[in-house]
């Protein structure tokens, strides 16, 4: 079984050797990512400023992401921002064949966003690749493009909703 929870400080170390695996699965297929990603994140795991999330299955880290209540003002128009919206940032996974452990965080995102009042997800991303990804197997709508910090950035969202048949467990008391 799949579970996701909000990550503590002892997820330092999976959440680390998780995205160091995704990293160099991109580079090995000239893809480009942050350096200094998996230190990074890994120190987010349990500050309070940063509401990390892990997908976890027999105590490894398989995924994670970082789930804002507010988008960023870059990216949004403040009509936008008064819309009750997740935003998720920074959405890793270890590569597997075929299980599709990103898109089963975005469906757990869109469920928990329609159980907590909200009524949409959003996301960005940098590669065009990605973005095409995200709309055209994922459903997520391209809201715009724009330039920030020398990159295009491609903003997304999509309607919250329940996931009836979801199969990850979200722990009860977090």
């Amino acid at each position: 079984m799949l579970w996701i929870r909000s990550a503590d400080t002892g997820d330092r170390d999976g959440i680390a050797a998780m995205i160091g695996a995704r990293t160099a699965w991109m580079s090995e297929r000239g893809l480009r990512f942050f350096e200094g990603a998996a230190d990074t994140i890994a120190r987010q795991a349990g500050d309070p400023e940063f509401l990390v999330w892990v997908l976890v299955q027999d105590g490894g880290v398989l995924g994670c992401t970082t789930v804002f209540d507010e988008s960023p003002e870059w990216a949004f128009t403040e009509t936008e921002r008064a819309e009750p919206a997740l935003f998720l940032a920074s959405t890793w996974t270890m590569p597997s064949e075929g299980r599709r452990l990103g898109f089963v965080i975005a469906r757990w995102a869109l469920d928990h966003a329609a159980r907590s009042g909200r009524t949409s997800v959003r996301r960005g991303a940098f590669e065009q690749g990605l973005m095409r990804y995200y709309c055209q197997v994922q459903g997520w709508t391209l809201l715009r493009e724009l330039e920030r910090r020398g990159r295009t950035a491609y903003i997304m969202a999509r309607p919250a909703e329940l996931q009836p048949d979801l199969a990850v467990a979200v722990p009860t008391g977090r």
